[in-house]
């Protein structure tokens, strides 16, 4: 019989997609609201979690303004998009000082090997949505300056640089300035989040020749025909490029509420991609339900045990958990 607990402090556990960072509350410190925090992601084994940050809301209504008021973030903070990715930023930045040794950015490969080693937490920065820019591309590298390794174009709308996948948006393709904003992520080192790109938007992100795509959190429409998951031909062509897919936890978007949805997706995806292709992408605290059975990160032995028990050889589940995406931020990070 497998010890769970024993796995999980071995395998560098890793986690694609986070957006703790908008509810504005103290993730140096161990709490009972939302998803995780360092405490609780070292608790559950979790050694490299992506941290996003999201500065814009849903489609026409946006209601993100008033997230903002009702999260407390004070004025300067929500003076624009780009005040609103700096705050966050800072807020890690100054929570990973505060743990005690904890966490910490990760932003080199040599910072990931060193976090390991020591024990610490690996924090991956990522950007949800590249209007954070406000159409200046020089803040691309200004981001990567301040540990950002990947950013997405778009996110639960369109926007200047092109298409999201939300529906009755249009379907809009890539834009003149978000090949430039491609290019100048492929000169300083940032790697291409597709979660949210649109279909006409995504092979021209996959096809670039200089910089390696990715999916931080998305379900696979193998298991689940939805609009918000990746096809077999998308999931191969990341494969193909080196690229990882973490597949997120939200029961809408996995065709149940149950873990062995989850597993199902896993599965799917790595018949599809083969066994180094797939990881988690949870999207805590990123205004979703569970599956059945799980709090918040604590509970990600439940997911592990789940996979075992349907009969998923050891070897591939510990690449699922944690291998793969160490892998692929070791050679981005690099």
């Amino acid at each position: 019989m497998i010890d769970l607990d024993e796995l999980h402090r071995r395998v560098p556990i890793a986690d694609g997609h986070a957006d703790s960072l908008m509810w504005n509350r103290d993730l140096s410190v161990a709490s009972e609201k939302g998803h995780v925090d360092f405490p609780r992601l070292r608790e559950a084994g979790v050694k490299i979690q992506a941290f996003t940050i999201v500065t814009r809301g849903l489609p026409v209504i946006d209601g993100f303004p008033l997230f903002m008021l009702k999260e407390r973030w004070p004025a300067s903070a929500r003076a624009g998009e780009w005040r609103r990715c700096l705050w966050q930023l800072d807020r890690l930045e100054g929570f990973c000082a505060t743990s005690g040794g904890l966490a910490a950015v990760a932003g080199t490969r040599a910072g990931l090997d060193a976090n390991l080693k020591e024990g610490r937490l690996s924090a991956v920065l990522g950007i949800e949505g590249a209007h954070a820019i406000e159409g200046d591309v020089g803040r691309v590298k200004a981001l990567f300056e301040r540990g950002v390794r990947f950013m997405s174009l778009t996110h639960l709308a369109n926007n200047e640089l092109g298409g999201t996948s939300t529906p009755l948006m249009g379907n809009r393709p890539l834009t003149a300035l978000g090949r430039e904003v491609l290019d100048a992520m492929a000169v300083v080192g940032m790697t291409i989040d597709v979660a949210h790109a649109s279909p006409a938007m995504l092979p021209e992100l996959l096809r670039h020749p200089r910089i390696r795509p990715f999916c931080s959190h998305a379900g696979v429409k193998g298991a689940t025909d939805h609009w918000r998951n990746l096809d077999d031909g998308t999931l191969k062509a990341i494969a193909d490029k080196g690229g990882v897919v973490g597949v997120i936890f939200a029961p809408q978007f996995l065709g149940g509420r149950r873990l062995s949805d989850v597993a199902r997706h896993l599965e799917h995806a790595v018949k599809v991609m083969g066994e180094d292709g797939v990881a988690l992408g949870s999207d805590f605290d990123g205004m979703i339900p569970l599956p059945q059975g799980m709090r918040d990160v604590r509970d990600l032995k439940k997911l592990t045990a789940t996979l075992l028990d349907r009969g998923m050889p050891v070897r591939v589940v510990e690449k699922v958990l944690g291998h793969n995406f160490r892998r692929f931020w070791s050679e981005v990070l690099a």
